[in-house]
């Protein structure tokens, strides 16, 4: 199936904000596998600015139209739960 021009920087769009996600993802299970967060504050700061930096990509490709912005907030939610799993389980340990 061919893709339209406007479909193919939609779908780059999304590639680039999953790449962008999945290496957030990558930091929480780094921070999972050592249970580090809380006696780490730089790794903390780190993923708030990672994940503020992806909010702010998705709104930008929002406002262009290259995502939806139901797509968008999936991808923010997914890494949100991921974060609060590793909260917790600090929070347990």
């Amino acid at each position: 199936m061919e893709h339209t021009e406007e479909q193919t920087y939609h779908l780059k769009a999304l590639e680039l904000l999953k790449a962008d996600a999945e290496k957030i993802e990558q930091l929480i299970k780094v921070q999972m596998d050592n249970l580090t967060l809380p006696s780490c504050p730089l790794y903390e700061e780190v993923l708030d600015t990672q994940m503020f930096g992806l909010s702010r990509e998705i709104d930008f490709a929002v406002k262009l139209g290259l995502i939806e912005r139901e797509a968008g907030k999936n991808l923010m939610d997914t890494l949100e739960k991921k974060l609060s799993i590793l909260h917790e389980a600090y929070t347990n340990k």
